[in-house]
Protein backbone atom coordinates (compact mmCIF):
# COMPACT_ATOMS: atom_id res chain seq x y z
CA UNK A 1 0.00 0.00 0.00
CA UNK A 2 2.79 2.41 1.06
CA UNK A 3 4.02 1.66 -2.68
CA UNK A 4 0.83 2.84 -4.63
CA UNK A 5 0.67 6.11 -2.17
CA UNK A 6 3.74 6.68 -2.77
CA UNK A 7 3.28 6.31 -7.03
CA UNK A 8 0.10 8.15 -6.65
CA UNK A 9 1.62 11.19 -5.08
CA UNK A 10 4.50 11.69 -7.04
CA UNK A 11 1.90 11.26 -9.88
CA UNK A 12 -0.16 13.73 -8.59
CA UNK A 13 2.68 16.27 -8.11
CA UNK A 14 3.80 15.60 -11.82
CA UNK A 15 -0.01 16.08 -12.99
CA UNK A 16 0.39 18.94 -12.16
CA UNK A 17 2.76 20.42 -13.55
CA UNK A 18 1.71 18.72 -16.54
CA UNK A 19 -1.82 20.79 -16.25
CA UNK A 20 0.10 24.01 -16.14
CA UNK A 21 1.99 23.00 -19.83
CA UNK A 22 -1.52 21.84 -20.87
CA UNK A 23 -3.73 24.93 -20.01
CA UNK A 24 -1.08 26.60 -22.06
CA UNK A 25 -1.65 24.80 -25.18
CA UNK A 26 -5.12 24.21 -24.62
CA UNK A 27 -5.95 28.50 -24.55
CA UNK A 28 -3.82 28.70 -27.80
CA UNK A 29 -6.05 25.93 -29.31
CA UNK A 30 -8.92 27.39 -28.46
CA UNK A 31 -8.90 30.58 -29.84
CA UNK A 32 -6.76 29.86 -32.85
CA UNK A 33 -7.86 26.41 -33.59
CA UNK A 34 -4.11 25.00 -34.20
CA UNK A 35 -2.29 23.01 -32.21
CA UNK A 36 1.36 25.04 -31.32
CA UNK A 37 3.81 22.49 -31.89
CA UNK A 38 6.82 24.47 -30.50
CA UNK A 39 5.05 24.60 -27.14
CA UNK A 40 7.81 22.23 -25.39
CA UNK A 41 10.31 24.71 -27.23
CA UNK A 42 9.10 27.49 -25.69
CA UNK A 43 9.25 25.86 -22.21
CA UNK A 44 13.06 24.78 -23.07
CA UNK A 45 13.85 28.21 -23.56
CA UNK A 46 12.63 29.54 -20.41
CA UNK A 47 14.61 26.89 -18.56
CA UNK A 48 17.42 28.23 -20.23
CA UNK A 49 16.61 31.76 -18.97
CA UNK A 50 16.34 30.09 -15.53
CA UNK A 51 19.55 28.46 -15.97
CA UNK A 52 21.11 31.84 -16.91
CA UNK A 53 19.55 33.44 -14.06
CA UNK A 54 20.88 30.95 -11.46
CA UNK A 55 24.74 30.88 -12.60
CA UNK A 56 23.90 34.54 -11.28
CA UNK A 57 22.20 33.67 -8.24
CA UNK A 58 19.21 33.89 -8.83
CA UNK A 59 16.50 30.87 -7.49
CA UNK A 60 14.61 29.47 -10.31
CA UNK A 61 11.78 30.56 -8.34
CA UNK A 62 12.22 33.57 -8.74
CA UNK A 63 12.95 33.97 -12.29
CA UNK A 64 9.87 33.00 -12.66
CA UNK A 65 9.42 37.03 -12.77
CA UNK A 66 11.82 37.51 -15.36
CA UNK A 67 10.77 34.55 -17.78
CA UNK A 68 7.52 34.91 -18.01
CA UNK A 69 7.16 38.27 -18.96
CA UNK A 70 9.74 37.13 -22.09
CA UNK A 71 7.81 35.03 -23.37
CA UNK A 72 4.72 36.13 -22.70
CA UNK A 73 6.65 39.14 -25.56
CA UNK A 74 8.00 36.36 -27.89
CA UNK A 75 4.59 34.50 -27.66
CA UNK A 76 3.12 37.60 -28.91
CA UNK A 77 5.47 38.37 -31.32
CA UNK A 78 5.62 35.29 -32.76
CA UNK A 79 1.44 35.53 -33.03
CA UNK A 80 1.64 38.80 -34.60
CA UNK A 81 4.81 38.26 -37.34
CA UNK A 82 4.78 34.94 -38.18
CA UNK A 83 1.50 33.19 -37.54
CA UNK A 84 -1.22 35.92 -38.17
CA UNK A 85 0.17 36.86 -41.72
CA UNK A 86 -0.84 33.73 -42.80
CA UNK A 87 -4.01 33.31 -42.06
CA UNK A 88 -4.64 36.20 -44.80
CA UNK A 89 -2.49 34.00 -47.28
CA UNK A 90 -4.92 31.86 -49.54
CA UNK A 91 -3.03 28.49 -49.77
CA UNK A 92 -3.91 24.90 -50.49
CA UNK A 93 -2.41 24.17 -47.08
CA UNK A 94 -4.93 25.54 -44.20
CA UNK A 95 -2.77 23.81 -41.77
CA UNK A 96 0.27 25.97 -43.30
CA UNK A 97 -0.03 27.74 -39.28
CA UNK A 98 0.58 24.53 -37.54
CA UNK A 99 3.55 23.74 -40.22
CA UNK A 100 4.87 27.08 -38.93
CA UNK A 101 5.15 26.43 -35.44
CA UNK A 102 7.06 23.22 -36.34
CA UNK A 103 9.59 24.95 -38.08
CA UNK A 104 9.45 27.80 -34.96
CA UNK A 105 10.18 25.00 -32.77
CA UNK A 106 13.21 23.74 -34.98
CA UNK A 107 14.62 27.17 -34.94
CA UNK A 108 14.66 27.77 -30.65
CA UNK A 109 16.04 24.29 -30.87
CA UNK A 110 18.99 24.62 -32.77
CA UNK A 111 19.25 28.83 -31.14
CA UNK A 112 19.58 26.87 -27.49
CA UNK A 113 21.96 24.07 -29.62
CA UNK A 114 24.15 27.34 -30.68
CA UNK A 115 24.29 28.80 -27.76
CA UNK A 116 24.47 26.17 -25.02
CA UNK A 117 25.84 23.26 -27.15
CA UNK A 118 24.07 20.27 -26.78
CA UNK A 119 25.19 19.21 -23.56
CA UNK A 120 23.24 18.11 -20.15
CA UNK A 121 23.09 22.03 -17.81
CA UNK A 122 21.68 21.40 -14.35
CA UNK A 123 19.90 24.19 -12.01
CA UNK A 124 21.99 23.93 -8.76
CA UNK A 125 19.84 24.87 -5.62
CA UNK A 126 20.00 23.36 -2.13
CA UNK A 127 16.45 22.40 -1.80
CA UNK A 128 16.32 19.98 -5.40
CA UNK A 129 17.30 16.64 -3.54
CA UNK A 130 15.48 17.39 -0.63
CA UNK A 131 12.36 15.69 0.97
CA UNK A 132 10.05 15.35 3.41
CA UNK A 133 7.65 13.06 5.14
CA UNK A 134 3.99 12.70 5.90
CA UNK A 135 3.59 8.98 7.85
CA UNK A 136 6.01 6.66 5.35
CA UNK A 137 5.48 8.71 2.22
CA UNK A 138 8.20 11.06 1.00
CA UNK A 139 7.74 14.15 -0.83
CA UNK A 140 10.38 16.00 -2.94
CA UNK A 141 10.68 19.92 -1.95
CA UNK A 142 11.09 20.92 -5.06
CA UNK A 143 7.96 19.13 -6.57
CA UNK A 144 6.03 20.13 -4.18
CA UNK A 145 6.77 23.79 -3.86
CA UNK A 146 6.64 23.90 -7.68
CA UNK A 147 3.22 22.11 -7.55
CA UNK A 148 2.43 24.33 -5.09
CA UNK A 149 2.94 27.20 -7.37
CA UNK A 150 1.04 25.89 -10.36
CA UNK A 151 -1.66 25.47 -8.29
CA UNK A 152 -2.03 29.13 -7.42
CA UNK A 153 -0.96 30.07 -11.49
CA UNK A 154 -3.99 27.70 -12.56
CA UNK A 155 -6.42 29.72 -10.02
CA UNK A 156 -5.59 32.84 -10.79
CA UNK A 157 -6.12 31.65 -14.77
CA UNK A 158 -9.33 30.58 -14.04
CA UNK A 159 -10.05 33.80 -12.16
CA UNK A 160 -8.93 35.42 -15.17
CA UNK A 161 -10.48 34.07 -17.95
CA UNK A 162 -13.88 33.96 -15.87
CA UNK A 163 -13.89 37.70 -14.16
CA UNK A 164 -11.98 39.82 -16.29
CA UNK A 165 -13.37 41.32 -19.54
CA UNK A 166 -10.55 40.40 -21.59
CA UNK A 167 -10.95 36.76 -20.00
CA UNK A 168 -14.45 37.05 -21.53
CA UNK A 169 -13.63 37.43 -24.50
CA UNK A 170 -10.90 35.18 -25.21
CA UNK A 171 -13.75 32.60 -23.85
CA UNK A 172 -16.13 33.98 -26.60
CA UNK A 173 -13.55 34.26 -29.10
CA UNK A 174 -12.64 30.20 -28.83
CA UNK A 175 -16.36 29.67 -28.75
CA UNK A 176 -17.26 31.59 -31.52
CA UNK A 177 -14.92 33.94 -33.30
CA UNK A 178 -17.32 35.34 -35.57
CA UNK A 179 -19.57 36.02 -33.30
CA UNK A 180 -17.45 37.83 -31.02
CA UNK A 181 -16.25 39.51 -34.03
CA UNK A 182 -19.85 40.68 -33.95
CA UNK A 183 -19.81 41.98 -30.65
CA UNK A 184 -16.95 44.13 -31.05
CA UNK A 185 -14.74 41.93 -29.57
CA UNK A 186 -11.02 42.57 -31.94
CA UNK A 187 -10.37 39.16 -32.53
CA UNK A 188 -7.08 39.98 -34.19
CA UNK A 189 -5.40 41.33 -30.64
CA UNK A 190 -6.87 37.99 -28.79
CA UNK A 191 -5.60 35.93 -30.73
CA UNK A 192 -2.09 37.68 -29.73
CA UNK A 193 -2.76 38.02 -26.42
CA UNK A 194 -3.70 34.57 -26.13
CA UNK A 195 -0.28 33.37 -27.91
CA UNK A 196 1.53 35.18 -25.64
CA UNK A 197 -0.36 33.84 -21.99
CA UNK A 198 -0.16 30.23 -23.27
CA UNK A 199 3.56 30.97 -23.63
CA UNK A 200 3.99 32.66 -20.69
CA UNK A 201 2.29 29.82 -19.23
CA UNK A 202 4.33 27.04 -20.60
CA UNK A 203 7.24 29.45 -19.44
CA UNK A 204 6.17 29.20 -15.69
CA UNK A 205 5.99 25.25 -15.88
CA UNK A 206 9.92 25.61 -17.39
CA UNK A 207 11.11 27.47 -14.70
CA UNK A 208 9.24 24.91 -12.56
CA UNK A 209 10.65 21.98 -13.51
CA UNK A 210 14.19 23.64 -13.87
CA UNK A 211 15.39 21.99 -10.32
CA UNK A 212 14.66 18.48 -11.14
CA UNK A 213 15.18 18.25 -15.18
CA UNK A 214 18.07 18.12 -16.79
CA UNK A 215 18.25 21.22 -19.40
CA UNK A 216 19.60 20.10 -22.66
CA UNK A 217 18.35 21.60 -26.59
CA UNK A 218 16.32 18.51 -27.14
CA UNK A 219 14.13 18.80 -24.40
CA UNK A 220 11.43 20.38 -26.29
CA UNK A 221 10.26 17.69 -28.67
CA UNK A 222 9.48 15.56 -25.63
CA UNK A 223 7.65 17.76 -23.71
CA UNK A 224 5.25 18.98 -27.16
CA UNK A 225 4.19 15.59 -27.55
CA UNK A 226 3.13 15.12 -23.28
CA UNK A 227 1.55 18.59 -24.19
CA UNK A 228 -0.43 17.30 -27.08
CA UNK A 229 -1.57 14.65 -25.41
CA UNK A 230 -2.80 16.84 -22.67
CA UNK A 231 -4.92 19.02 -24.80
CA UNK A 232 -6.39 15.55 -26.36
CA UNK A 233 -6.63 14.13 -23.10
CA UNK A 234 -8.38 16.85 -21.94
CA UNK A 235 -10.64 17.84 -25.08
CA UNK A 236 -9.12 20.19 -27.46
CA UNK A 237 -10.27 23.73 -26.08
CA UNK A 238 -10.97 22.58 -22.54
CA UNK A 239 -8.59 24.33 -20.11
CA UNK A 240 -10.81 22.53 -16.75
CA UNK A 241 -10.04 19.54 -19.27
CA UNK A 242 -6.64 20.08 -19.32
CA UNK A 243 -6.23 19.45 -15.85
CA UNK A 244 -7.73 16.41 -15.72
CA UNK A 245 -5.40 14.90 -18.93
CA UNK A 246 -2.23 16.13 -17.21
CA UNK A 247 -3.06 14.86 -13.91
CA UNK A 248 -3.61 11.56 -15.63
CA UNK A 249 -0.65 11.50 -17.92
CA UNK A 250 1.40 12.32 -14.48
CA UNK A 251 -0.23 9.56 -13.20
CA UNK A 252 -0.23 7.22 -16.47
CA UNK A 253 3.70 7.56 -16.37
CA UNK A 254 4.36 7.10 -12.29
CA UNK A 255 1.91 3.76 -12.44
CA UNK A 256 4.25 2.87 -15.41
CA UNK A 257 8.04 3.76 -14.01
CA UNK A 258 6.86 1.98 -10.57
CA UNK A 259 5.25 -1.27 -11.49
CA UNK A 260 6.48 -1.85 -15.31
CA UNK A 261 10.10 -0.06 -15.11
CA UNK A 262 11.28 3.45 -16.05
CA UNK A 263 11.84 2.31 -19.63
CA UNK A 264 7.96 1.89 -20.08
CA UNK A 265 7.27 5.14 -18.10
CA UNK A 266 6.08 6.75 -21.58
CA UNK A 267 4.58 3.77 -23.27
CA UNK A 268 1.44 3.75 -20.68
CA UNK A 269 0.90 7.17 -21.10
CA UNK A 270 0.61 6.90 -24.72
CA UNK A 271 -1.50 4.03 -24.20
CA UNK A 272 -3.89 5.55 -22.50
CA UNK A 273 -4.02 7.93 -25.28
CA UNK A 274 -4.92 5.78 -27.68
CA UNK A 275 -7.32 4.32 -25.46
CA UNK A 276 -8.95 7.68 -24.79
CA UNK A 277 -9.06 8.43 -28.82
CA UNK A 278 -10.52 5.08 -29.56
CA UNK A 279 -13.33 5.47 -26.74
CA UNK A 280 -13.61 8.63 -25.35
CA UNK A 281 -12.64 11.07 -28.73
CA UNK A 282 -13.78 14.08 -27.29
CA UNK A 283 -11.79 13.29 -23.96
CA UNK A 284 -12.45 15.00 -21.04
CA UNK A 285 -14.16 18.21 -22.89
CA UNK A 286 -17.50 16.29 -22.88
CA UNK A 287 -17.75 16.42 -18.62
CA UNK A 288 -16.55 20.09 -18.77
CA UNK A 289 -17.78 23.13 -19.75
CA UNK A 290 -15.31 25.57 -19.53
Amino acid sequence: MDVFLQTLVAGILKGGLYALIGIGMTLIMGVMGIINLAHGQLMMLAMYVTFVLNTMGVDPYISLFVAMPLLFLLGMAIQKFLLNPLIKVETILPENQVLMTVGIGMVLTEIARFAFSSDYKYITTGYANQTFYLGNISFSMALTIAFVIALAFTAVMFWFLLKTDLGRSIRATAQDKDAATLMGVNTGRITVVTFGLGSALVAAAGCLLAPVYYIFPDLGGPFTAKAFIITILGGLGSTVGAIFGGVTLGLAESMGATYFGMEYEDIVGLTIFILVLLFLPGGFKRLTKV
